[in-house]
């Protein structure tokens, strides 16, 4: 079975809401639950990702591609955890403990991802298998294949938010 692309998803989740005559209100995405059905991936209603729009194809040599940067623009501990607390609560996990979960970028800050969104900021439960080590290495190889040209910014940030676990090869990296 394939997968309909996290992007439209999200869309089609709007006109289906709009076409009932409901409307949702930004930030409120969580209000409603969350479903735990797609992981290891997050809910895409719930954590559709969020795009930052200072980072570009043109200004990644001054943004994602400088080391460090990504430390310039990333949540403090104490937003994140507050915000996990939150959506542990709202993917309706039975396990509470916050340390097994990251709250996770689903489009990192590697790439592009906003930092404070709750669009893009999730809370990603750890495996024993270490998938969430296992997309963080996604990440960096996504992250070094767009700093050397190798792929587009955009197709690297589609690529990840359609399923993480198949954005290397879908991009013919792995």
């Amino acid at each position: 079975m394939s997968r309909i692309p996290r992007p439209l998803v999200t869309a089609l989740s709007s006109l289906a809401l709009a076409a009932a005559g409901l409307t949702v209100t930004t930030g409120s995405a969580h209000a409603a639950g969350c479903s735990q059905h797609y992981l290891p991936l997050p809910d895409p209603v719930c954590t559709p990702g969020d795009l930052n729009p200072d980072v570009t194809q043109d200004t990644i040599d001054s943004t994602i591609c400088v080391s460090g940067w990504t430390a310039t623009v990333r949540p403090p501990s104490s937003y994140t955890t507050a915000l996990k607390k939150q959506q542990i609560a709202e993917y309706g996990y039975s396990d509470t403990n916050l340390s097994d979960y990251e709250e996770d970028h689903f489009v990192p800050l590697e790439l592009g991802g906003v930092p404070r969104s709750e669009e893009n900021l999730w809370p990603e439960p750890h495996y024993g298998d270490g998938t969430s080590a296992d997309k963080d290495t996604v990440e960096n190889k996504l992250k070094r294949a767009v700093c050397a040209g190798d792929v587009s910014l955009a197709d690297a940030q589609n690529a990840i938010m359609t399923d993480w676990t198949t954005a290397l090869s879908s991009l013919g990296l792995s």
